[in-house]
């Protein structure tokens, strides 16, 4: 069964397993611990934890249980004034689980056991970290993943506010995989969070498996505004270091311009172009289909087709 290892975190990483999960691959996800924002944000503090918010989803995604289960776990309390208000179940399960059994990763473990998850899921630290950007002006720092989002324009280079220790496991992960994906997603905030720590740039480097990208299919304001499909892959390359991304999987479905225009004109975001040309410059291989959908009005990655084309990549390279 072929290998394929995903680096992520939130909503974009957990659309992406779940179609995954769906065909017969060995599957491992490592997820970033460095939001601090709403309830993850919280607990992170109050309990000096890595934050679980991005594991939580991921977990979810990948698992194998029935509905009511998942919704119970997804489940988000709504009680102002209430110390439980805006947490949801699977964040404090979480955080109870790791004073219970010692580490994210194990807590993590033992939840995909309970979700049936056919597949890893590994924090990509077991630390407490923050991310912090360096300004392009002397002496100017932005602290924390909200921030360093919201100032991307004003940031020069991505770090950790300490050196990033990670477990071995992730290392043999990516030495033994057939496929290293960087996931659709928050670009700054949850794939260069990967690219930020040098053990994990060097294993890739030294990896054989290709390097896929599956594109975002809108901009995101603040981070990547009038980003192109190659902006991004760019960014991925400069981070990376001596390996680059070897294939790209870009949408060329068409989206109602009622839709588009109802993202650009409420949230400032606008659909990613893909210019073929300048990936191709980059030496990235592209692989373009419709794998698109909308959901509620919203704008996703259609996660079976998305999982599918990957999969159907790796047989082709078999």
């Amino acid at each position: 069964m072929k290998k394929v290892l995903v680096f992520g975190g939130g909503t974009g990483t957990s659309c992406l397993l779940s179609g995954l999960k769906l065909f017969p691959l060995e599957v491992t996800a490592v997820i970033t611990v460095s939001d601090n924002g709403s309830s993850t944000g919280q607990l992170k503090e109050e309990l000096d934890i890595p934050a679980v918010g991005d594991i939580g989803k991921v977990l979810l995604a990948m698992s194998n249980v029935d509905d009511d289960f998942v919704d119970l776990l997804g489940y988000r309390f709504h009680k102002e004034g209430s110390s439980l208000d805006n947490h949801p179940v699977r964040n404090i399960l979480l955080a109870a689980l790791i004073d219970l059994k010692g580490s994210l990763t194990e807590a993590t473990r033992y939840m995909c056991q309970l979700l049936n998850v056919k597949g890893t899921v590994l924090p990509l630290t077991e630390e407490k970290v923050d991310l912090v950007g360096t300004g392009r002006h002397k002496g100017e720092y932005f602290y924390g993943e909200v921030e360093v989002s919201n100032n991307i324009k004003n940031i020069s280079r991505l770090k950790y506010d300490h050196r990033v220790r990670i477990r071995s496991e992730i290392k043999q992960k990516i030495q033994e995989c057939d496929l290293i994906v960087f996931s659709t997603g928050s670009l700054f905030t949850s794939v260069m969070p990967h690219l930020i720590v040098k053990e994990i740039v060097d294993a890739i480097g030294a990896s054989e498996a290709p390097i896929m990208y599956v594109s975002n299919l809108v901009t995101q304001p603040g981070e990547t505004d009038g980003f192109s499909v190659s902006d991004h892959l760019q960014a991925i390359n400069q981070y990376l270091d001596k390996r680059k991304v070897d294939v790209v999987l870009a949408n060329t479905g068409k989206i109602d311009p009622e839709i588009s225009d109802k993202y650009l004109k409420m949230e400032g975001k606008k659909i990613v172009h893909l210019d073929r040309k300048k990936i191709a410059e980059q030496g990235a291989e592209v692989i373009a289909d419709n794998v698109i959908c909308i959901e509620d009005g919203r704008i996703r990655h259609d996660a079976v087709k998305t999982g599918f084309r990957i999969f159907s990549y790796l047989m082709d390279k078999a």
